[in-house]
């Protein structure tokens, strides 16, 4: 576990779990927690550190309805959550299964300790809206929370925070490893949702795993990204075959092929 401060107030957090950063800004009156962790015990570690660091009341925006961003949520008390409306579908929808899934996975790798707190952990859901774009003020800084389009899932929100030049991306941008493409991804339009996280201008962008970055690192993953979405568009209009896509993406094997399933 370990803090990177990126700018005067901008704080992530790294987990070595899962290769997890979450992330705190702080403000002259209140703080905004960026996303939650994996279960309530991880929750309470990380509202715990951030109890280090200041002891403003907090807020807490949900990037995205992925349970390793969400399950910690009840550590925040009654602080006010934010995220899309499409993420608390989501949740209420999906959560059980997903904790589910991932609770067999932590038995099958033999760590039953992990399965038995994800089982355990409530869910929270949001209970204030981020539909596109919201304004919050924190005390002489103001964030923005912003949904810029379907990638990662239909409802991911990133967070701007302009004046220290730093945008958290949740999935949207992942370093250390290809960008996850799952069932509610949609890779024919990642890219144009990183335009408009570029276009903010960011300095410094912290993804939901993996260190910081910046918008060259970000540039890239968009032109990747781009690519994918290029090699679909010729599987589905049947001018390559998936094992063509396959070998020219940028990616690996098992990153791709969910991209061709879903881009066709």
């Amino acid at each position: 576990m370990t803090w990177i401060e990126l700018a005067d107030g901008v704080f992530a957090r790294r987990y070595a779990e899962l290769d997890q950063t979450l992330g705190l800004v702080v403000g002259g009156d209140r703080c905004l927690v960026v996303d939650t962790g994996t279960d309530e015990q991880h929750g309470a570690d990380w509202a715990a550190a951030i109890r280090e660091i200041t002891p403003l009341p907090w807020t807490v925006v949900i990037t995205h309805a992925h349970w390793d961003h969400f399950l910690g949520t009840t550590a925040f008390g009654a602080a006010p959550v934010w995220a899309h409306p499409g993420c608390l579908a989501a949740m209420e929808s999906g959560a059980a299964e997903q904790t589910k899934t991932w609770a067999e996975k932590y038995r099958e790798s033999g760590r039953d300790d992990l399965a038995d707190r994800l089982l355990r952990a409530p869910v929270v859901l949001p209970d204030h809206s981020v539909p596109g774009s919201t304004d919050l003020d924190l005390g002489d800084r103001t964030v923005t929370l912003l949904h810029p389009g379907r990638g990662h899932t239909d409802h991911d929100v990133v967070v701007h925070v302009p004046d220290a030049g730093v945008v958290f991306a949740g999935d949207t941008v992942e370093q250390g490893a290809p960008p996850s493409i799952g069932a509610d991804s949609f890779p024919l339009e990642w890219p144009g949702t990183l335009d408009v996280l570029l276009n903010l201008g960011p300095r410094t962008v912290v993804p939901g795993h993996g260190e910081p970055v910046d918008a060259g690192f970000v540039r890239g993953q968009r032109a990747e990204l781009a690519t994918v979405a290029s090699l679909c568009d010729g599987v589905r209009s049947g001018s390559i075959t998936v094992e063509e896509a396959v070998a020219h993406s940028p990616y690996s094997e098992a990153a791709t092929r969910p991209a061709l399933e879903l881009g066709a």
